[in-house]
């Protein structure tokens, strides 16, 4: 017989008679009034020893023989319902009380054979409200996807956490976009026990789209009120979008102005133009930053940040670090204003550098003003930059060697980058994609004209088992022989984020006397393949690695020959972004390296 069925936590058999409240309350001296033995397979018993309403009297002290009969006959009906939830309408079950030794406590065996589980049959979805009649492109394709996505389709075994989760999941998507007040207007599972066969109908009422309105912002004192639209960028007028504004409240937060940012759209306002209200806590005006790490590259590492977030009389920020590691310390100041209405923002950086590879001390200086761009998924940077490289030769290697990259230019550049990942900054698949233009002149020696590209790609493929982690980056600087172009505009490569197996910056242009060059064209290539680490079955934060990497630096393409590294790491979703530990073989080098670095993925 067909019916509707409604499953419900197994929490409602009713007191038997006789029983007194106290009596569930008090404990048995003597110990538990009986035992349960639960004998059914694994698929249902791990809920009956957590739910079955019988496990509430054990300890109920003054049970007769009478009240434990009855107790027996409710249960049936509880193990039913318990069954049912995890798909089995058809159970066989056998409860008994078993003589027990004299003086024993009685032994209450509760036998399942829960039959076949039930099946999904016919699935049918509805919607009404403004979904269900809008042509716009936008809305039809929400409607699609719910029902292309739908969690339990015909044929998928039926669960009552099943049928909640897939109910939760369409609504979810429902009020993502355009419909924050949507809702399910009908719910009903239809089970025919017989033929283990449940019918599934849900209708969702979409309600009018939503619009924003005007911006409402409270917690602002130390700022100016226009930064927090300017940098949420949710325009009056457009569609309610549920990631716009978790996007918008990590731009908030991220700005480094603001410690929180909370954004809410009232359901019940008015669909035209909902108020958009908007909290924060702002950031104090100064705050100094410690800090300290460690880099298989540099080694130890410690910086000292201060930011000041209004610089009297211009109103912009302003960034001042210092580094101090052996290889590459720094130094650098980076102002900021904060963006116009077009999104674009000023801002000017001063750079000193001390790198030095063991074979050529560099010591650099770079001086940036330009304009900045970013939304959710693209960066964009239009920059004119001073850049100053003098080189010195360490060691016994001849003390005047050309083209090592001492010289000094100035260039103007144009930098875009897009991020297309599922999620950051631990993405399980996507791209990303960047690549770099500039053109300048030479300073140093006869004034020569030069420009310079990179381009940059990182893909991520979801496999069966763990996913495909894809690099490469290309970078060319065209000039002539004789042009001195900086150190700073051309290439080296090697190291924990480029071609593992290497020291820092060892693949170069070898010129001789064991002194490694910048050169100016540049390839680099990567493969890994990354595995979550699971625990008693389930993922970890952990994963493991296994990875060849390539990379070759030259002045001519002809001279472009991969040196390659070989290993394998493992990697920790870290509180601070991603951290990974490798080790790895250099194939050239014919040495075994350790690698250590935190950063963000691209």
């Amino acid at each position: 017989m067909l019916g509707s069925f409604v499953i419900a936590p197994a929490a409602s058999a009713q007191q038997p008679a006789g029983a007194a409240a106290s009596g569930l309350e008090a404990a048995s001296a003597n110990g538990p009034a009986f035992s349960i033995d639960i004998r059914a397979p694994a698929s249902v018993r791990d809920i009956l020893e957590r739910h079955l309403e019988l496990q509430r009297y054990r300890e109920v002290s003054d049970l007769d023989d009478v009240e434990l009969a009855r107790l027996i006959t409710q249960a049936e009906q509880n193990v039913r319902e318990l069954v049912g939830t995890q798909g089995y309408f058809n159970p066989r079950i056998s409860i008994r009380r078993e003589q027990a030794a004299a003086g024993a406590r009685p032994v209450i065996v509760v036998e399942v054979d829960p039959g076949v589980p039930a099946q999904v049959g016919d699935v049918k979805l509805e919607f009404q409200g403004d979904i269900a009649q809008s042509p716009e492109a936008s809305a039809v394709s929400q409607r699609q996807e719910i029902v292309d996505s739908w969690r339990l389709p015909r044929g998928h075994r039926f669960t009552q956490d099943d049928w909640e989760g897939a109910k939760m999941h369409a609504l979810r998507q429902l009020i993502a976009r355009r419909y924050p007040a949507g809702r399910v207007s009908y719910s009903l599972a239809e089970v025919d026990a017989p033929s283990n066969q449940a019918r599934l109908g849900l209708r969702f009422d979409s309600g009018p789209p939503f619009r924003l309105g005007q911006m409402d912002v409270t917690g602002m004192q130390r700022y100016d009120t226009r930064l927090v639209p300017r940098l949420a960028r949710l325009t009056p007028g457009s569609l309610y979008d549920e990631e716009a504004i978790v996007q918008a409240q990590l731009r908030l937060t991220a700005s480094g102005y603001f410690d929180s940012a909370f954004i809410f759209v009232d359901p019940e306002g008015d669909p035209n133009a909902v108020p958009v209200q908007v909290n924060v806590r702002e950031a104090p005006l100064h705050k100094v930053v410690l800090g300290a790490g460690l880099s298989t590259d540099s080694g130890p590492q410690a910086s000292l940040e201060y930011r000041n977030n209004q610089v009297p009389g211009i109103g912009w920020r302003a960034v001042t670090k210092l580094q101090l590691e052996r290889k590459s310390p720094y130094a650098q100041t980076e102002w900021t204003a904060f963006p116009g209405e077009d999104g674009w923002r000023w801002g000017v950086l001063a750079r000193a550098e001390r790198v030095d590879d063991g074979t050529l001390l560099t010591r650099g200086q770079r001086l940036r003003f330009g304009r900045t761009w970013v939304n959710d998924h693209i960066e964009r940077n239009i920059y004119a930059q001073y850049d100053r490289a003098s080189v010195q030769v360490l060691g016994n290697a001849p003390p005047a060697l050309a083209d090592i990259g001492d010289g000094v230019a100035v260039s103007g550049n144009y930098v875009w980058t897009g991020r297309y990942f599922d999620r950051n900054p631990f993405p399980s698949r996507g791209y990303g994609v960047g690549f770099e233009l500039g053109a300048g002149l030479t300073l140093t020696g006869t004034r020569s004209p030069f420009q310079r590209t990179v381009v940059r790609w990182l893909g991520i493929h979801a496999l069966e088992v763990g996913r495909l982690q894809l690099r490469a980056e290309g970078g060319a600087v065209l000039a002539r022989s004789s042009a001195r172009v900086p150190s700073t505009q051309m290439f080296r490569t090697g190291g924990d984020i480029t071609v593992r197996g290497y020291g820092y910056r060892d693949i170069g242009v070898d010129r001789g006397s064991g002194v490694i060059a910048p050169g100016r064209y540049m390839t680099v290539g990567s493969i890994e393949w990354q595995r979550p680490i699971k625990r008693n079955g389930l993922e970890t934060n952990w994963e493991s690695a296994l990875f060849v990497d390539g990379g070759a630096v030259g002045n001519r393409t002809a001279d472009l020959r991969p040196a390659f590294g070989v290993g394998a790491g493992v990697r920790w979703k870290s509180p601070l972004g991603p951290v990974q530990a490798d080790v790895a073989y250099g194939l050239r080098s014919k040495q075994v390296r350790l690698h250590f670095n935190i950063g963000a993925t691209f």
